[in-house]
């Protein structure tokens, strides 16, 4: 009989102990959630710290490799945030979001080939993102492909109608192709959404009116 109460408390201790180690991790993930402003990190060490104890707790939560990826990139660790990018695509192989930001590093770095690829991958897995195909255009222009690019900057804005980023993304391919009127009128339209930088240039240089 003691046999059996004796072993009847180590599981409850067993259980209370594993419930309180993933209260930690949440608590801890809940800490670096606040400092997320919705771009990124207040105070991006601070929840490199938080999400770098809760991975110890939790170390096969995509999630959170993920989180610290992007925090790893606010302060400009490419190859850190690449590594936990990685590992949050082994632990969960259709985590969209971690194969577009793993493609926003490689595209920072010059890695544009790679970047592509992750973005093939993120479009593959969501179809509708918008966002993948505005950033592999991006990409088609720094290897100079700018048909392709200008390919990705439509569907992008077919999605996102008020993407002022693809409207002067696409204006910029346009003319890198010689085509200044249709990159004059992406780079108005985008500036009636708010991004004039582009405009204000060509406009400078006598390109757009």
């Amino acid at each position: 009989m003691q046999k059996a109460i004796i072993s009847i408390l180590i599981i409850l201790a067993f259980i209370c102990s594993c419930s309180k180690m993933n209260e930690k991790a949440e608590d801890l993930i809940n800490e670096a959630n606040l400092l997320w402003d919705g771009k990124q990190y207040t105070d991006p060490q601070k929840a490199i710290e938080y999400l770098s104890k809760a991975i110890k707790l939790q170390p096969n939560n995509a999630e959170t490799h993920n989180q610290r990826g992007a925090a790893y990139k606010n302060l400009g660790q490419n190859q850190s945030a690449i590594d936990d990018f990685s590992t949050a695509i082994r632990l969960k192989p259709d985590f969209v979001l971690a194969y577009n930001n793993r493609g926003n590093i490689y595209g920072n770095i010059g890695q544009y080939k790679q970047a592509i690829d992750d973005y093939n991958e993120a479009i593959r897995l969501k179809p509708d993102f918008a966002e993948a195909y505005n950033s592999r255009g991006i990409n088609y222009n720094k290897l100079k492909n700018y048909q392709l690019a200008i390919e990705d900057f439509n569907k992008a804005i077919k999605l996102a109608p008020n993407n002022a980023n693809a409207y002067n993304n696409r204006g910029l391919a346009y003319f890198m192709n010689g085509n200044n009127k249709q990159g004059c009128s992406d780079v108005q339209k985008a500036c009636s959404l708010g991004f004039c930088k582009a405009l204000e240039l060509t406009k400078s240089r006598g390109v757009c009116r």
